[in-house]
């Protein structure tokens, strides 16, 4: 009975994804691989678990080997997008470890040596930076002993891009060189197929700026382009070499090359900005820039302007950005030790609360002694004043208690939101770094968009915390000059259309044909309508979503509205909504910070930002009335 149910099911799959099936990049028995579509779509969902049973039933029913070893890897991937506990992690290293026994028997070694890709994405998402690195350390002596090139090539290449997303030039250093040597030493097919391009340009940033080896290794990058982007990252290195040279005619040619690429923000998102700033030394104006240059994420990108504005003569300005690399530099070499030693943390974590927990049991015991000694020789006064005051400390200790549990959940669920992007970008472009032929063009493009929105989702995820910690800190600037009304919402919508779902339109619908100049802080207002733009899209599946501006609704304002059809917020939720870490569907990614955000910027600009409760139409209304003066600081 149980075998011709799942001939059924596999009939129903196989029929269900003929087209799918038809393409099977993977080279599986056409039922298994319906299968292995569908448990791809419920890794970390609902369902997973059946689905995935129903992959290995028929893998084993059709005696696809490959198809069997690509079940554990399922389980796996399916674990890493849980969150990151002690528990979680001993279910992880057990399912990498089942992956790898069942690859090794089959023979499927690309697969032994995925199952550490993955289980270092899970690690480095959450935090744990010092496992994630003695992981890719275990794989490379792993691959050494057994002469696979393929796990040597992927584990420095890992090592190293890790090394350099943190500043650690020097400890990238000699995995560059190593996957370089290799690339040029092994006949693999696997790692040949590759562009050590990269690879070259990368090693360039390891030397002294504008040095012979930088000049060499770059050379060298250009010789082994072999794709589109690698000339790209060709002529982003050339472009500041000849800035760096002097050579103005030489930057700006290669400049514009790059700015014209499309793909130029998908290999270097702050490439025009970077770009824009090495302008700006040329003609004089950097010296009002100097924020923008020391929050650029590269230390690297960092120095080079500094070494141009010394070049140009701007010797003290020069002299001042070095400090500031100095600071930068000390506090990644903290981080980078903190980080360390986490994972040192987390392993006497637990056993440090257990002592402790003794501890304050042992004094506990004795206080309570105490108290029954004093109850017998003291009198009835004083021992109802220490129970008053055993009240007072069990009511501290539950508000600590109740602080703790808030704390751990908002960690929990930010850990969850922040892993689910970061898992898909690196899953899409693990898929996008298999040998060419794997995948057709289509698939590519698709998978190319699903890392650019994770990626923007990931960066306003982010975004939001920031905003809230600075605002905590006191160091967000409200900074007052021109600002047109409709050039602002058109700005914004610009900015957020992008977010739309399917077949939901967004407009801006100004209820005054006339041109409106006022006094603002463009930026801020641009933010909040952003987030107002951005929520709405959240909740809207169907219909549209209307921008409107009016000066007449709030004589003295200039009122923006954002009115959706989407699923609508009760009334007696429209300030609660408002409140920090606030979601009224916690399905709907997102930190529950953006509405919070709004009020308090809105706030620091005499502004106001509400939920329309008397809005009668499908969806909810949002306003956000700003005065035409600016706020008197």
């Amino acid at each position: 009975m149980k075998r011709t149910v799942i001939s059924i099911i596999s009939l129903l799959f196989a029929v269900a994804f003929t087209a799918s099936a038809q393409k099977n990049p993977l080279n599986i028995d056409p039922t298994c691989y319906a299968f292995y579509t569908r448990v791809e779509g419920l890794v970390g969902k609902d369902g997973f678990e059946t689905a995935n049973k129903l992959l290995l039933e028929a893998a084993i029913k059709t005696g696809d080997r490959k198809a069997e070893t690509i079940h554990y890897m399922e389980t796996l991937k399916d674990l890493t997008m849980r969150p990151g506990t002690p528990q979680n992690d001993i279910l992880v290293e057990q399912a990498q470890q089942k992956a790898k026994e069942i690859a090794r028997k089959y023979g499927y070694t690309q697969y032994f040596y995925y199952s550490f890709q993955i289980v270092q994405s899970y690690y480095l998402a959450n935090g744990q930076e010092y496992r994630t690195r003695d992981l890719m350390e275990e794989m490379q002596q792993t691959a050494l002993q057994e002469g696979n090139a393929y796990g040597m090539w992927i584990a420095d290449r890992y090592l190293a891009s890790m090394y350099i997303d943190q500043n650690d030039y020097v400890s990238a250093k000699p995995h560059l060189q190593q996957a370089i040597r290799l690339y040029h030493s092994t006949t693999d097919p696997t790692v040949k197929a590759q562009s050590p391009t990269r690879l070259y340009c990368d090693l360039a940033d390891t030397y002294p700026i504008g040095t012979d080896s930088v000049r060499l290794n770059v050379a060298k990058a250009v010789t082994h382009a072999r794709e589109h982007i690698d000339t790209l990252r060709c002529r982003y290195y050339q472009a500041r070499l000849a800035a760096l040279d002097g050579n103005k005619k030489e930057y700006e040619r290669l400049r514009d090359l790059c700015l014209e690429d499309p793909q130029l923000r998908q290999m270097r998102q702050n490439a025009p900005l970077y770009f824009s700033l090495i302008d700006a030394v040329f003609d004089g104006s950097i010296l009002q820039r100097q924020e923008e240059i020391v929050n650029l994420r590269s230390i690297r990108e960092m120095k080079v302007i500094a070494n141009l504005c010394e070049n140009q003569g701007y010797k003290d300005f020069a002299f001042g950005l070095e400090k500031s690399l100095v600071v930068r530099l000390e506090n990644a070499i903290s981080t980078n030790n903190q980080s360390q030693l986490s994972e040192l943390d987390v392993t006497m974590g637990k056993a440090a609360l257990s002592a402790d927990l003794q501890t304050k049991e042992r004094q506990m015991n004795q206080i309570t002694h105490f108290i029954m000694i004093a109850l017998i020789v003291i009198l009835a006064g004083i021992a109802l004043f220490a129970w008053k005051h055993i009240r007072d400390l069990q009511k501290a200790n539950e508000k600590v208690r109740l602080a703790d549990a808030a704390k751990t959940r908002f960690v929990q669920n930010m850990s969850h939101e922040v892993r689910t992007p970061l898992n898909a970008i690196v899953g899409f472009s693990q898929l996008l770094a298999l040998p060419d032929g794997t995948l057709d063009p289509s698939e590519k493009d698709e998978f190319s968009k699903h890392i650019i929105n994770n990626t923007q989702m990931l960066t306003m995820l982010l975004d939001d915390i920031l905003n809230a910690s600075a605002m905590d800190s006191g160091n967000y600037r409200i900074s007052y000059e021109p600002g047109e009304k409709d050039f602002m919402a058109q700005a914004a919508i610009s900015s957020a259309e992008h977010r739309l779902q399917p077949g939901v339109s967004m407009t801006y619908e100004p209820k005054d044909p006339e041109l409106f100049t006022f006094t603002t802080d463009p930026r801020r207002v641009q933010q909040i309508l952003i987030n107002l733009l951005t929520n709405a899209c959240k909740h809207t599946s169907e219909g549209s979503i209307v921008l409107s501006s009016s000066l007449k609704e709030r004589p003295g304002f200039v009122t923006y509205a954002v009115t959706d059809t989407g699923s609508g917020i009760p009334p007696e939720e429209a300030e609660r909504i408002f409140e920090r870490f606030t979601k009224l569907n916690e399905f709907v990614q997102g930190t529950g910070l953006g509405l919070s955000i709004c009020r308090d910027i809105a706030g620091r600009m005499g502004a106001d930002v509400f939920l329309d409760t008397s809005y009668e139409g499908k969806g909810s209304r949002f306003v956000f009335q700003i005065p035409t003066e600016p706020k008197k600081q």
